[in-house]
């Protein structure tokens, strides 16, 4: 199961842009995200050809009653396979996955930034995405990582605790400094 929803932006011009969000409800990952100043059917409908493969497994996809979302984007989405759920008019539960990434993008993100254009959107976006992605822990998921990377554990624990003697703890930042990933590191030799 899939679920989308536009999320609006005002850059630091007063110019308005459209972020599309799709996300995959089980792993709570962000399966695709792009920005627009002109959202149209044929926009968003091209959004679904790049986000969804032609041998998903998704059986319904979750959104509200924009009216972005015209009756040839139902209708092409049928063809997809997808049987497409909207939600009940002036009930934004309903969606709840995608209000709370919404929510989430600029709690973490848009609040602490703001995008001079279109290009800085989305070099912000897409930097946060995979940190969402592939870095942040989600409570929801036990915590776990929506899509798990290999991290470099010590050798040889010992009982409950280790000794990372020729290991270190590194940090990457994310976003200048905004946020911080860590990982096991070898120490120089």
């Amino acid at each position: 199961m899939v679920a989308c929803d536009f999320l609006v932006v005002v850059t630091a011009r007063f110019r308005t842009l459209y972020v599309f969000l799709l996300m995959e409800i089980r792993t709570r990952r962000i399966v695709h995200c792009n920005l627009t100043a002109h959202p149209t059917a044929g926009w968003t409908l091209q959004q679904f050809r790049e986000a969804i493969p032609s041998d998903h497994s998704y059986g319904f996809l979750i959104r509200d009653r924009d009216s972005i979302f015209s009756t040839e984007v139902d209708q092409q989405l049928k063809a997809f396979g997808l049987r497409v759920l909207r939600t009940p008019p002036r009930a934004p539960q309903a969606n709840a996955y995608c209000e709370r990434l919404a929510g989430t993008v600029r709690r973490e993100c848009l609040d602490f930034m703001i995008p001079l254009g279109e290009r800085h959107l989305g070099r912000i976006l897409a930097e946060w995405v995979t940190h969402y992605n592939q870095g942040r822990p989600h409570s929801s998921l036990g915590p776990g990582i929506p899509e798990s990377v290999e991290m470099l554990f010590p050798a040889q624990p010992c009982g409950r605790h280790f000794s990372a003697k020729d290991r270190k703890v590194g940090s990457r930042a994310i976003l200048g400094g905004l946020h911080h990933e860590y990982r096991w590191e070898r120490n120089a030799a």
